[in-house]
């Protein structure tokens, strides 16, 4: 009545013989427990040009370029989820298995898959957990609201992104509830990556007290890029030579190659190089951006 017939509180408490306070609340409840859910689609025209301009210099499956300088356009990741989450749904069937990594664009994805969309799915946790600020950007979070949009399962690694050392981080991974989950995300359909630019004031290595800010400016100075999937680039797209590699907990650069769909969503001029990096690694094979990242990505190729 209060969404689909247009009718205020008051209206609808006379006709329900409610007070306005109850319908109120009863409305409030609707949208906590995600009965009602209030999507805004915001314009997501695409950049053809510059999509195939991308698809043919990185021999990508596909590029979905936002076209972003659009009048009262909304932020580029509200956008960017939208035009990720479209190819998704056109993707998706029953059946399917899905890896999930953490990060804030992986996240406005899969918020803005459709309510009415189903595809009974099997969605992996494919990274360890990373204690957040915000958790709902954490991959265990990412991918039980996943599963729940789509009316599928999902399964949990029960394990911190990082161990302390690499002999621990072979303990975890050689744990039956831990190699179940892993060994799911390496045989997945499409998995759905984020990209990051290892900024110290802002990476969520730092945050988490993975690394410290200190050793981070060293990581940089010693060529480091980006990261994907919790795994440190050098500007070439390999793996940096560092002992943070050897310790990260979740899918390989290799066993994402052999994914047929891996969906790597990012933008901002700031990640250029590090989009440009996770590109030279032959891991993602389709790539969501908007046209000034796509853009300063080609300059720099």
């Amino acid at each position: 009545m209060y969404y689909e017939q247009d009718m205020t509180q008051s209206q609808i408490a006379e006709r329900l013989g409610l007070s306005r306070v109850k319908v109120y609340r009863l409305l409030k409840e609707a949208r906590a427990e995600e009965f009602v859910q209030i999507v805004i689609n915001w314009p997501t025209s695409r950049d053809h040009q510059s999509e195939q301009a991308v698809r043919r210099a990185f021999g990508l499956k596909e590029a979905l370029v936002l076209q972003s300088g659009q009048s009262g356009a909304s932020p580029i990741l509200n956008q960017l989820g939208q035009l990720g989450a479209r190819y998704l749904e056109h993707l998706l069937q029953d059946g399917m298995t899905m890896a999930v990594c953490l990060g804030r664009s992986t996240y406005e994805v899969i918020h803005a898959i459709r309510p009415g969309f189903r595809a009974r799915v099997h969605v992996s946790q494919a990274m360890g957990t990373m204690p957040f600020a915000l958790q709902e950007l954490d991959s265990a979070s990412l991918a039980r609201h996943l599963a729940a949009k789509l009316g599928g399962d999902v399964r949990y690694l029960s394990s911190p992104l990082m161990a302390d050392s690499p002999e621990a981080a072979d303990v975890l991974r050689a744990q039956r509830d831990i190699r179940g989950t892993l060994d799911a995300a390496r045989a997945a359909d499409v998995a759905l990556v984020g990209i990051g630019n290892l900024d110290p004031a802002h990476s969520g290595f730092v945050k988490a007290g993975f690394i410290a800010p200190e050793d981070m400016v060293q990581l940089l100075a010693a060529g480091a890029v980006g990261d994907i999937a919790g795994q440190i680039l050098t500007a070439d797209g390999q793996l940096h030579r560092c002992d943070y590699n050897r310790r990260v907990i979740g899918i390989t650069l290799d066993e994402l190659r052999h994914i047929p769909t891996t969906i790597a969503v990012a933008a901002g001029l700031d990640k250029a190089r590090a989009i440009l990096a996770a590109l030279r690694t032959g891991a993602v094979n389709v790539l969501c951006t908007d046209d000034a990242t796509a853009a300063a990505v080609l300059e720099q190729q």
